[in-house]
């Protein structure tokens, strides 16, 4: 019993780590969600060359730079995809040049109404690892101090509550960062807008996160009700046990119970003659001396 409750120990104890690892992993990056956009190709002169560019053609010097003669690039070529990523902080995306990302606060990429939802799901996230801390600590102190079940099964309990509000907390951050995210695609600035887009790493991590978690408050949960139908188990039996055996008093006990019984009732009759024939009882003599003759002799 014992070594089982403390593999199930470690290994809820296991799942909580990752469950914070992941969580923190996931919301310290900004790998989210990945996608593409389109980027107009800048002139080649802005550039001082390059590939993803627009070339122009100048029919006299420096004087006639408005007059422009495209090439080829029309319609879609005269654009150019750029990988994109974004997280709950910040957003960035490759230069147009291929060296380098631009970053920016997601936050302020965030439509306005929406400003508020996205705080909530920060607040969220942030419960979630304070949660976790919580459950973590307390499996901890159960498994590395020597303390008594009764104690074991209260910090069990409280593990479990952690454990699973985290987990609630985390599917609900989750879950409002993702419809902020979608917002924000449909709402948001025009130079940040993805053609394409699809969930990245950071993500999966984050629920993956979420799972973790679930299964330690399941792990222990079932810690805390196994012990407790254990020793219902234990007690019922023991309890049969007695139960079955035939009642048998005390030699000792019933041998001074009857001396204490015998001397109560041999004070009381000798404290009945006493009364009634002792001369120091001067009521009771008279009382003698006024029963008539005859009723003496029937008395006595």
């Amino acid at each position: 019993m014992g070594v089982d409750r403390r593999q199930r120990a470690t290994a809820a104890l296991a799942l909580s780590f990752l469950s914070l690892t992941f969580s923190i992993t996931a919301f310290s990056s900004s790998y989210w969600c990945e996608g593409t956009r389109k980027v107009a190709k800048p002139f080649c002169s802005e550039l001082r060359g390059g590939t993803h560019c627009i070339r122009v053609n100048s029919s006299g010097g420096a004087n006639d730079s408005n007059a422009v003669q495209y090439i080829w690039e029309t319609g879609e070529d005269k654009f150019v995809d750029r990988k994109f990523h974004a997280g709950i902080w910040y957003s960035c995306e490759e230069l147009v040049n291929g060296e380098g990302e631009k970053c920016r606060s997601f936050i302020n990429l965030t439509p306005p109404a929406d400003r508020g939802v996205l705080w909530l799901s920060i607040a969220a996230e942030l419960l979630y690892i304070a949660l976790l801390l919580m459950g973590i600590g307390l499996m901890l102190i159960e498994i590395c101090y020597s303390i008594s079940i009764l104690d074991g099964l209260k910090l069990n309990a409280f593990a479990a509550i952690f454990t699973v509000l985290a987990g609630l907390l985390g599917m609900v951050a989750h879950m409002m960062y993702t419809t902020v995210f979608q917002m924000t695609v449909n709402l948001g600035p025009e130079d940040w807008r993805p053609q394409t887009w699809d969930y990245g790493w950071s993500y999966c991590l984050a629920w993956g996160s979420f799972a973790c978690c679930m299964a330690s408050s399941v792990t222990t949960m079932n810690r805390y009700t196994k012990t407790i139908l254990e020793f219902k188990y234990k007690q019922k039996k023991l309890e049969r046990s007695l139960s079955a055996k035939p009642k048998s008093p005390d030699p000792e006990k019933a041998w001074k119970m009857y001396v204490d019984t015998i001397h109560s009732t041999t004070g009381e009759f000798m404290h009945q003659l006493t009364d009634i024939h002792g001369p120091a009882n001067p009521a009771t003599l008279a009382e003698l001396n006024n029963i008539p003759m005859g009723q003496r002799e029937e008395y006595c």
